[in-house]
């Protein structure tokens, strides 16, 4: 029943409409590409990770999210204008990371924790793409959730000997948490490229995969919206409209 279970899709889009919504927001939104021609859907691509967020019962990443991003419009449209010099310059830079960096962050958090690495691997091999990209990029998809795992574990073993911000031992936080932690990634990284080896990822005999993947409502629907942003700048750029 396990196995049956696992070859069910369970993310909205497929690993492949999240890759081109990543590519999309990473340079629409952070290579500023368009430039004020794309203002309107550099808006759209900012939300658009908050409401995949949202529909994918993350309520905690959404939340954040939602918090960060009203503070970033609130700085720019609301204080900006009245705040000129050196406090002019620290709002601008604030509110343009928030605006500029978090929607990349939010759509990576969304990719990497709604899909998994058999997933991933499976649009990979349907894409054709190398197994010298694909391997390090499935031991990036666990990497991440397991150093936060760590780092999470580290934090409460810490806070129990009070090395922590207000605590009695505040000053020992580098050495006692910067440390364990670079010592854990090291060794989870080599975990990890190990358990993908043993699991036949460098074999050059064709892998079988029984997760299910494929192109849905979901995705024809972000591909519209993609394509049709496009569309949009270009002509506004071309002024056609």
């Amino acid at each position: 029943m396990e196995l049956l279970s696992s070859s069910v899709r369970k993310s909205l889009l497929d690993p492949r409409t999240k890759l081109l919504l990543l590519t999309f927001v990473s340079v629409i939104v952070l290579g500023n590409a368009g430039g004020n021609y794309a203002n309107e859907f550099r808006f759209v691509l900012n939300y658009l990770p908050l409401f995949l967020l949202l529909v994918s019962h993350r309520w905690k990443e959404f939340l954040y999210g939602l918090i960060l991003y009203t503070v970033g419009y609130a700085m720019q449209f609301f204080l900006m204008p009245h705040v000129q010099g050196l406090p002019g310059y620290l709002v601008l830079a604030v509110s343009g990371i928030l605006l500029r960096f978090l929607p990349g962050i939010m759509t990576g958090a969304y990719v990497v924790s709604t899909t998994t690495v058999s997933e991933f691997i499976a649009a990979m091999e349907k894409m054709h793409v190398s197994q010298k990209i694909t391997i390090p990029l499935a031991v990036m998809f666990r990497f991440f959730p397991t150093v936060v795992e760590e780092a999470s574990s580290i934090n409460k073993a810490m806070a129990m000997r009070d090395i922590k911000f207000g605590g009695s031992k505040v000053f020992k936080m580098i050495e006692y948490r910067l440390i364990p932690m670079m010592t854990c990634s090291v060794k989870i990284g080599q975990e990890l490229s190990a358990a993908s080896l043993t699991r036949g990822l460098g074999s050059p005999v064709k892998r079988t995969n029984i997760c299910k993947i494929g192109f849905g409502w979901a995705d024809f629907v972000t591909f519209a919206l993609l394509a049709g942003g496009l569309v949009f700048v270009v002509l506004r750029a071309c002024k056609v409209i």
